[in-house]
């Protein structure tokens, strides 16, 4: 359990349910570490885990949480048993058959992601207002190209949109100024948890 540290959930006492694996290898990826290992649970068992910690709110996360076969039934399964249940994933996979009572946290990777050709734009067409759309911006040149995507498809009209800094790239404040100076209907995002606890994994 951690406070969550991104989205519209941000500061909100959290079960952090992290899947291995993940097909994508984003430049500035900060998870590398679920890419392998992890252990096998049953699904009750895993229900019981999160129980235990008392909180109302789960994310599902990885990795590409969606790239684990049985990552749908975990989804329908917490908000069965009445959790708020948030799933964040890369843009890359299909998130049409995800449980329709979870908020779907849906990157698009920008060029310096090094993944903008895993971007899988028929997702948009499955997102409602209570999902998300995050992008995690390198420099100027994502910003614009995000800025563009965002005009284009007239994304604010879907769901919230999210942007996010690399951390130790592009400063925030330039970020924010951008955002401000452009009046681009989106939501700035610092990555809460990494201000609290720095990079340890887990937090």
């Amino acid at each position: 359990m951690s406070l969550q540290g991104e989205t519209s959930r941000a500061g909100l006492p959290t079960v952090f349910v992290r899947l291995t694996g993940c097909p994508l290898r984003c430049r500035w990826c900060d998870t590398t570490y679920s890419f392998q290992g992890g252990e096998t649970v049953t699904l009750s068992s895993l229900l019981a885990r999160v129980a235990d910690f008392g909180v109302p709110t789960v994310c599902v996360t990885g990795g590409e949480p969606l790239a684990q076969k049985n990552c749908l039934p975990l989804l329908a399964a917490l908000c069965d048993a009445g959790y708020s249940v948030s799933l964040e994933t890369s843009g890359a996979l299909d998130v049409g058959k995800v449980d329709p009572r979870v908020s779907r946290i849906v990157d698009i990777k920008p060029p310096e992601s090094g993944e903008e050709a895993r971007n899988r734009w028929e997702n948009i067409a499955h997102l409602t207002p209570r999902d998300e759309l995050k992008f995690v911006l390198a420099n100027r040149a994502d910003y614009e190209w995000a800025r563009e995507v965002i005009r284009s498809q007239q994304l604010d009209r879907i769901c919230p949109v999210l942007f996010s800094p690399v951390q130790g790239e592009l400063p925030p404040a330039q970020l924010a100024e951008w955002i401000l100076a452009d009046r681009l209907p989106v939501r700035m995002q610092v990555q809460l948890h990494k201000i609290l606890w720095g990079n340890a994994p887990g937090k």
